[in-house]
């Protein structure tokens, strides 16, 4: 009997521990979801403020505060500083991101804008599409984002127009361009030689509550097993009259 009772007391103690360590884990990861979910309402809302300009931009204390915000900048393309980032796939399809340094106008100061993806040569992995760029001041409008984002790749990148991902530090060295912290995803004006369909920003809050789901449901599920084998089960086995069903 002694035995019986300190082995009940051992199961209800696990039991105990696991429902209360299974259910904080849940709350810990609603309450990370609900963090992620007002940083995508905080993007959301700077995409619907007021345009940056390029004095913006360059004015701010940091620019990445400005990250996620439309931004309209007028400058002159660097046409020989352009880089096709490869393993850059869109709409399923594998191909290019092309990156051309913008001089902003009246400013001392220039930004990568990711142009758009174009389809790569898949029988001449070395040849680049022919993209036809203006000339003179233009005016570009686009999401202000981090540099573009780095893939893995296996040593550093080599110059040409070709490269896995842009290192801004040896970019800057390379080509002497005073170049801001930040990007800009093209989205104007209209262009058929790229396709612009970028990313939304996602925190991954559906992850979390996902996660939240699973520790609720095996909180649910000690809880349950112990009550059926502790509780349910043993009365079930017994008569009505103390007797033993077997």
């Amino acid at each position: 009997m002694k035995s019986s009772s300190l082995r009940w007391w051992t199961l209800a103690l696990a039991t105990l521990v696991t429902v209360a360590l299974t259910m904080s884990l849940g709350f810990w990861q609603l309450s990370r979801a609900a963090e992620k979910q007002a940083l995508e309402s905080l993007i959301e809302e700077r995409g619907t403020m007021v345009p940056l300009t390029g004095r913006d931009v360059v004015a701010a204390v940091d620019v990445k505060n400005g990250y996620h915000r439309i931004a309209r900048l007028t400058g002159e393309w660097i046409p020989q500083a352009s880089v096709f980032l490869d393993n850059r796939p869109m709409n399923g399809r594998s191909g290019f991101i092309l990156v051309t340094p913008l001089k902003l106008q009246d400013l001392s100061r220039t930004i990568l804008v990711q142009r758009g993806w174009v389809p790569r040569d898949f029988i001449d992995r070395s040849r680049v599409p022919v993209i036809e760029t203006p000339g003179g001041w233009v005016t570009v409008e686009g999401r202000l984002a981090p540099p573009p984002s780095h893939l893995f790749e296996l040593g550093a990148s080599q110059p040409g127009p070709i490269r896995q991902n842009i290192d801004l530090t040896a970019f800057i060295h390379e080509t002497g361009l005073p170049l801001l912290d930040a990007s800009l995803l093209q989205t104007a004006p209209a262009d058929t030689a790229f396709q612009r369909d970028w990313p939304r920003f996602s925190a991954g809050a559906q992850k979390n509550m996902g996660y939240a789901v699973q520790w609720f449901a095996m909180s649910a599920t000690a809880a349950l097993l112990f009550l059926w084998f502790q509780f349910i089960s043993p009365r079930r086995k017994h008569r009505p009259d103390g007797t033993d069903s077997r």
